[in-house]
């Protein structure tokens, strides 16, 4: 594995910074998890819980080790210290200010290894007004404008079913980030500090509006961006059984497969009509769609080039021969300490 020689002590908890360390800890990195005495990791007590700890708990902290220090308290903090003098990165995403408070800051961490690569995921960063807010992954979507542009055209916005910001605008910028100060270490050997805002992350994300905002003036509506509610050739219809195709026919020449198959080839025309129309030809569609169930579509679309797909639920991904293919879930041993 490539990270077997790297060493991370993780002080984060319950999802960005977990995240971020099992994704080194999957690639080999010896990853300490370094928790308080008293509660630990909220995450452990996330319902449902397996061996005492959540679900969610276990499947975030694989591969990795544990350790409980009090950083309050001087001894813990001497034994912290001296676990920085062998380690390659310390993780950790407490509000501005707590780490130094602790004595356990980046300044004072590179005096003792100055090759160790420092890595903070707060809401909004070290810097700005914002950077002592408290928050959450609604808030750093709702405050970058992304919150806004979710949901239906004259709805109201909806909270994703995933958490963007913790791991889209947190774990992954902080891997990344924690990868190119590894490979820059090589060269000048010294350690960084890396200072990831979860809010800048999903800024980063908005690349097929936030652009088009700044060269025209004109904000966004909600339902009525290309990819987000605008277009009929890119939505999700419900059939007769009450559940739901996703259609992605971007492309003239899926568009065209798909209206062929569901034999409405006078739609073809209309794939990038105004607004309007696009409301009429979602009619269209709806009234064809709700005639047959589900898996009637599947097979129906099956060997058909028209980027169409069901809207699966867990029970039905875990089943999905896509996923099995690739080992996208498997199980592995919890291991046991001796007594």
């Amino acid at each position: 594995m490539p990270l077997t020689a790297i060493r991370v002590l993780d002080l984060t908890r319950l999802l960005p910074g977990p995240y971020c360390s099992m994704l080194l800890a999957d690639f080999g990195a010896e990853v300490i998890k370094v928790e308080d005495q008293d509660k630990g990791d909220y995450a452990r007590n996330y319902y449902p819980l397996l061996d005492e700890d959540s679900a969610m708990f276990h499947a975030l902290n694989r591969n990795k080790k544990s350790v409980c220090l009090n950083l309050k308290r001087e001894a813990d903090r001497t034994i912290f210290l001296n676990m920085v003098k062998d380690a390659d990165v310390v993780l950790e995403s407490f509000r501005p200010g707590v780490m130094k408070r602790l004595g356990v800051d980046y300044e004072t961490l590179k005096t003792i290894n100055s090759r160790i690569i420092y890595c903070s995921i707060t809401g909004y960063g070290q810097t700005g007004p914002y950077a002592s807010k408290a928050g959450h992954d609604l808030n750093y979507l709702s405050y970058a404008g992304l919150l806004h542009l979710i949901g239906e055209q004259n709805g109201k916005p909806i909270v994703p079913a995933a958490q963007i910001a913790d791991i889209g605008g947190g774990a992954y910028p902080a891997a990344l980030g924690i990868m190119l100060a590894l490979w820059e270490r090589k060269t000048s050997g010294e350690g960084q500090f890396i200072d990831i805002s979860m809010m800048d992350g999903v800024l980063a994300w908005l690349q097929t509006s936030l652009p088009n905002y700044f060269a025209t003036d004109e904000l966004p509506e909600r339902g009525k961006q290309p990819l987000s509610g605008a277009l009929a050739c890119y939505e999700v219809y419900e059939t007769k059984d009450g559940r739901w195709l996703a259609v992605g026919a971007l492309e003239p020449k899926f568009w065209q497969v798909f209206c062929d198959t569901i034999g409405k080839r006078e739609l073809i025309a209309y794939q990038h009509a105004p607004l309007l129309e696009q409301h009429r030809v979602k009619y269209e569609i709806q009234s064809v769609i709700q005639q047959k169930s589900l898996n009637e579509w599947v097979q129906l679309f099956e060997g058909v080039e028209a980027c169409i797909s069901p809207v699966q639920n867990f029970s039905e991904v875990e089943k999905d021969a896509q996923v099995k293919a690739r080992d996208m879930v498997v199980s592995i041993p919890h291991p046991t300490v001796g007594r």
